[in-house]
């Protein structure tokens, strides 16, 4: 009931940024994106779920939270993440926020704003390493920049990709974090309407 009376007409008078405009659909298409993304690593994906979009984040990073994240999976998010983007985060997912990775289920960095290191989010534990922190990583393009290929499950041969935007040391600290398998973190590089997966089981070659 509250939800219902949060996204009346008078609530969104006052500035409430709109969720998915049919939240089953869009949560389930973005929901399968999101599956195809890990199952196949390294391939860029769209996302064609539409919501509104709060300040700071892309259109791909916001469909991700609002299909990934509800009030029983702790979300960390860095400092300098906009009023607008916690207010969001806040009504539409109810999920609680706490300040550090290693506490989170989820892990969401928008472009500008500072990333954990890998090592410093949750690895999972051995008996349930899917309880690990997965991180959401905003970067400034998945076509343009420095190369890397990619092998692993879900890969045939080969798989190429081009990435601007990352932390520095990511591909080094990726390569630790592989190493970790079964425990380790999972990756989405979002990028406006685009992401794709880096589930952990994937190594990586400059």
């Amino acid at each position: 009931m509250q939800a219902q009376t949060l996204s009346t007409p008078s609530a969104a008078r006052g500035g409430l940024i709109p969720g998915f405009a049919d939240p089953v659909n869009d949560a389930q298409t973005t929901f399968r994106a999101a599956l195809k993304a890990l199952a196949h690593p390294g391939r860029v994906e769209e996302i064609v779920a539409h919501s509104g979009v709060p300040t700071g984040l892309s259109p791909a990073m916001t469909a991700l939270l609002l299909t990934l994240v509800d009030g029983d999976t702790p979300l960390w998010l860095p400092s300098g993440v906009s009023a607008d983007a916690l207010a969001f985060l806040r009504f539409h997912c109810g999920c609680p926020i706490v300040p550090s990775p290693s506490l989170a289920r989820f892990a969401a960095v928008p472009m500008g704003c500072d990333a954990p290191a890998l090592s410093a989010c949750h690895p999972g534990d051995p008996a349930y390493p899917d309880l690990s922190t997965t991180l959401l990583l905003e970067v400034g393009s998945l076509a343009n920049g420095h190369a890397v290929s990619l092998t692993g499950p879900g890969i045939q041969t080969r798989q190429a990709l081009s990435v601007t935007g990352l932390p520095d040391g990511f591909w080094r600290d990726w390569r630790l974090n592989h190493q970790q398998f079964p425990l380790g973190v999972d990756v989405f590089l979002t990028q406006d309407r685009w992401m794709c997966g880096l589930p952990r089981t994937t190594r990586v070659e400059n």
